[in-house]
């Protein structure tokens, strides 16, 4: 079996009964494939296998996003990387787990290789555009948080609660992603997906207000 093929088997080993459509394995195949388009796009080489994992076990301990623990799945995920490594002989576990770690938006952990930010960039774009659209009001919905503010769909008389309405979590969080992307190509990326996000943040305003 393949690398790739061996770590979609770990992922449906562990993942096994999960149903969370914001986290499955057709979000690790889109991370692996934006770290793909990401590395085509620079000017330096980047370790390919170090991506492949990444991609793949960046949420492998998947912490619902309301659990206290959340700020620690990316420190645990590396764990779990490092473990599937060695169990096999891999080399660059360190390498992975620095990725992985670093990836996470809650944790703050600086990128220290071009893996790191590559990995990074790639996980970010997953919240932007049509997927990260598809993506907030799923985990919304998790959560049992709302669509949308009828009264005030764009908070402009009323504080931003992306607790309660799956929308604010554009401004509140969604939108800054896009700022923090490291490497050219990504950031070209996200700002195309920024640009349909607006057009649709305006768009359900209008069709929700009431």
């Amino acid at each position: 079996m393949s690398l790739q093929g061996d770590l979609e088997a770990e992922v449906a080993r562990v993942w096994w009964g999960q149903t969370d459509g914001a986290h499955d394995i057709w979000h690790l195949r889109r991370v692996w494939a934006n770290c793909q388009r990401i590395a085509e796009g620079l000017d330096k080489s980047v370790d390919r296998d170090v991506l492949l994992i990444g991609s793949y076990l960046h949420d492998i301990v998947n912490v619902p996003k309301d659990d206290p623990r959340r700020v620690r799945a990316a420190e645990m995920s590396a764990d779990h990387a490092v473990a599937w490594m060695a169990a096999r002989g891999l080399p660059g576990q360190e390498a992975v787990a620095h990725a992985i770690r670093a990836h996470s938006y809650s944790a703050g952990h600086p990128c220290e290789t071009l893996e790191a930010q590559v990995l990074q960039d790639a996980d970010r774009l997953e919240a932007l555009g049509a997927i990260g659209i598809a993506r907030c009001f799923n985990v919304a919905g998790q959560m049992g948080a709302g669509l949308v503010h009828g009264g005030d769909p764009l908070a402009e008389g009323r504080t931003l609660d992306d607790r309660a309405y799956a929308l604010d979590h554009f401004e509140v969080k969604l939108f800054g992603i896009a700022e923090t992307m490291n490497t050219p190509p990504a950031r070209q990326m996200a700002e195309e997906r920024v640009a349909f996000m607006r057009v649709f943040q305006e768009t359900l305003a209008r069709e929700a207000r009431v």
